[in-house]
């Protein structure tokens, strides 16, 4: 009897190792939504668009990954980019565990950089003036990246790379090439004159090449461990290629 009692005990040790193994081995992406609401002194509202969002997290979860949904400011982030008739927005939206997630986003002082593989920006607007000052958030992509993760951005979301450093003092776009909302892009959608800087020339400004497509096409560069988007419609493939340099 106390034999048979010690191999159970045993077996459920093994159990519950084998689970959390599996737990720790299963790939985190962090998303980071912007929490900024006003889009310049137009009286406008923007934020994060729904589909730079959605369109990854539909890629990340179908390959299995831990998602968690962050902000400057924690709680519920603005949403721009609001169009349910993207099949994808609408099963997400209408999707319970998503839509807990995305209401209690984290702030980005809960967030230590050694749980995550990677690091995703969405873009929207309202990233330009909310993320490339927010130096919590360059610190954990400078660290992910130099842990061997990924860092990646979609259209405005790039504007978080502008002022991250990496520990040899060098800006982390640097030498590389990435793709971001272009100039064409953002003259198209009147907004030029809006922002607080134009997202083109600042990376070029920081070092990096700018590869783009025309204007709203699928866009995405890998250079090393970064994975930049265009626009929008670069989402689904960033997100794809995020997956593919973490399986190699």
């Amino acid at each position: 009897m106390k034999t048979r009692f010690y191999f159970s005990a045993i077996a459920l040790l093994f159990s519950i190792a084998l689970i959390a193994q599996t737990k720790q081995d299963k790939p985190s992406v962090l998303m980071v939504l912007s929490s900024h609401q006003e889009l310049g002194d137009t009286g406008k509202d923007t934020g994060y668009y729904l589909s730079e969002v959605t369109h990854a997290y539909e890629v990340f979860e179908a390959n299995n990954y831990e998602i968690t949904l962050v902000s400057p400011e924690g709680g519920n982030p603005p949403v721009d980019g609001f169009d349910l008739k993207d099949e994808v927005n609408n099963k997400y939206w209408n999707d319970a565990t998503f839509q807990n997630k995305l209401q209690n986003t984290l702030k980005v002082s809960k967030v230590k950089a050694k749980n995550y593989d990677a690091i995703y920006y969405a873009g929207g607007h309202g990233t330009m003036w909310d993320f490339p000052n927010n130096k919590k958030l360059a610190k954990i992509a400078a660290k992910i990246y130099e842990n061997d993760g990924v860092v990646a951005a979609v259209c405005h979301g790039p504007s978080a790379l502008v002022n991250i450093k990496l520990s040899n003092g060098n800006y982390l776009v640097e030498g590389k090439t990435v793709s971001v909302f272009t100039n064409e892009e953002e003259a198209n959608v009147k907004l030029e004159n809006v922002v607080p800087f134009l997202l083109e020339d600042k990376l070029i400004e920081r070092g990096a090449t700018v590869d783009k497509a025309a204007m709203w096409q699928e866009k995405v560069s890998v250079d090393e461990r970064l994975v930049t988007g265009q626009n929008p419609a670069s989402a689904k493939l960033a997100a794809e290629k995020i997956v593919e340099l973490l399986e190699d």
